[in-house]
C-alpha cells in the first residue's frame, strides 16, 4: 500500500474546529463591589457535551497560559477547566463563563511543548501518545511491538519530561490501522466502512471516510467485486489526519445524513468537537455498534506506515474493517473517523479517531446533504445509515 496525499482536487483549509471562540464578560478593575460579589457566586452551568466543547474552546483563548485543559463530568453535567494560575481573575473568569475551576501544575502549553520532545526523540512505531485533562499529563502508551532498546528509549524519554508530565503504560494488542478484507465498501481488496455522508462545496454528494482507506484504492463500491459507486478525491494518511472524501459517480446519488444502528436510523444533524469525558458511540461493518468515552485529545500515534496527529483517544472497541466508520453522540452530532487502535472487541484496547471538524474544514465539505433530497438506500447508490455490514452497505 502506497501512503501519499491523493491531490485530485485543491483542498480547501476553512480552519480547525468548529465551536466557535464566544467573547466572555471581562471583569474591569473599577467595577463595584456588588458586581464582583455577584460574578464570583456565578453557579456552574448544566450543560451537554457539545456546548462543553464550546466553553472550553472559549477558555483556551480568555485564559491564555494559565489555562491546563478541560474535561466534561458527564454526571454533573459540568465542564471542568484546569488552571495553573490560581488567582482571582482566573477563576473568576471560569466561573463567568459556567465552568469549575480545578487547579493543577501542568499548562497546555507545557503539554504541548512535552508531547514535541517525545516526537522527537520518541517516534517509534507502535507508541502513541494524548492529552488527557483529567490527570494534567500526557498518556503514553507503547504496543506489544516496543520491546529492548526502543522500550528503554521511550521510558527514559517519558522520565525525561519530569515528573507529573507524562504515564507510560504498556498494551497488549498492536497499533494498526483498522482496514481489512472483507465487505462494507471496497477498493483495491481492502474493506472500510463509510463514515458521514457529506456534500462538497461545489454541492455534490460524498462521504468521508478513513484517509488510510483513501489511499488504499482510488474507486469505492458498495459490494464486495461490484461496480464503484465513488471516487477518491482528497486522501490524507499518514501526517496531519487519517480522512478521506469520496464522491458519489453519480451526482444524482441521495445521501441521507442518518447513521444505522441495527436497531434504528440515528439522523446527524451536524458536526462537534470532542470533549474528554464524553460518552460517543461507534458504528462499523465489522463489530456494529458499541460505545464509550473519550480519554484524550490531540493524540499522536505512530502506525508502522507513518505518524499521524491530531487525533481523538477512546476506549471504544474496533476491529479491521471498522475503519473510517463514524463516532458520533446520542444527540445526533458527528464527532470522529475510526482511524487504528490496539485490542479488539473481546479484550478491549485503545483506538483512535480522526476530528470530524478538521476533515470537514480541510476538505471543504459539510456534513448532510445540503438541502438535497435524501433517503436512498445502499442498493440504489446512498450510503450512510441504510445499508449493513450483512447486505454489503457502507456501516456509516
Amino acid at each position: 500500500m502506497s501512503h501519499k496525499r491523493v491531490p485530485k482536487r485543491k483542498i480547501v483549509f476553512a480552519g480547525a474546529g468548529a465551536a466557535a471562540v464566544a467573547a466572555a464578560a471581562i471583569l474591569l478593575p473599577n467595577a463595584n463591589a456588588s458586581q464582583d460579589d455577584k460574578t464570583e457566586a456565578a453557579q456552574p452551568k448544566k450543560v451537554d457535551a457539545a456546548s462543553a466543547a464550546d466553553i472550553a474552546a472559549q477558555l483556551a483563548s480568555q485564559l491564555g497560559e494559565a489555562f491546563g485543559g478541560a474535561y466534561y463530568d458527564k454526571d454533573k453535567q459540568q465542564v471542568i477547566v484546569n488552571v495553573v494560575d490560581d488567582n482571582n481573575k482566573v477563576n473568576v473568569e471560569v466561573k463567568s463563563a459556567g465552568a469549575v475551576a480545578r487547579s493543577v501544575d501542568n499548562s497546555t502549553k507545557a503539554l504541548q511543548t512535552a508531547a514535541k520532545t517525545l516526537k522527537t526523540k520518541a517516534t517509534i512505531p507502535g507508541t502513541a501518545w494524548s492529552v488527557d485533562p483529567k490527570t494534567n499529563e500526557l498518556r503514553v502508551t507503547a504496543d506489544s511491538t516496543v520491546t529492548g532498546t526502543k522500550w528503554d528509549t521511550l521510558e527514559s524519554t517519558v522520565k525525561s519530561l519530569g515528573d507529573g508530565m507524562a504515564t507510560l503504560k504498556k498494551s497488549t494488542g498492536e497499533f494498526k490501522p483498522f482496514v481489512a478484507g472483507g465487505d462494507a465498501i471496497f477498493g483495491g481488496g481492502a474493506r472500510c466502512s463509510l463514515g458521514f455522508n457529506v456534500t462538497t462545496d461545489s454541492g455534490a454528494p460524498a462521504f468521508l471516510t478513513a484517509g488510510h482507506c483513501g489511499v488504499a484504492a482510488e474507486q469505492w463500491s458498495d459490494s464486495q467485486n461490484g461496480a464503484p459507486i465513488g471516487t477518491v478525491q482528497d486522501a490524507t494518511f499518514p501526517g496531519d489526519g487519517d480522512f478521506a472524501l469520496v464522491t458519489y459517480d453519480d451526482a444524482n446519488t441521495e445521501a441521507p445524513s442518518t447513521v444505522n444502528t441495527g436497531n434504528q436510523n440515528v439522523d446527524i444533524v451536524g458536526a462537534a468537537e470532542a470533549a474528554v469525558g464524553q460518552q460517543v458511540q461507534r458504528m462499523g461493518s465489522t463489530t456494529g455498534l458499541n460505545d464509550g468515552s473519550v480519554t484524550g485529545l490531540d493524540a499522536t500515534v505512530n502506525y508502522p506506515e507513518g505518524t499521524v496527529s491530531g487525533l481523538i483517544q477512546t476506549d471504544v472497541c474496533a476491529e479491521p474493517g471498522d475503519s473510517g466508520g463514524p463516532l458520533f453522540s446520542a444527540d445526533g452530532n458527528a464527532i470522529g473517523l475510526t482511524s487504528g487502535g490496539s485490542g479488539d472487541c473481546t479484550s478491549g484496547g485503545e483506538t483512535f479517531f480522526q476530528p470530524v471538524t478538521t476533515a470537514l474544514a480541510a476538505v471543504g465539505a459539510q456534513i448532510g446533504d445540503g438541502g438535497a433530497a435524501g433517503g436512498g438506500g445502499a442498493d440504489d447508490g446512498g450510503a450512510a445509515g441504510d445499508g449493513g455490514a450483512d447486505d454489503g452497505g457502507a456501516a456509516g
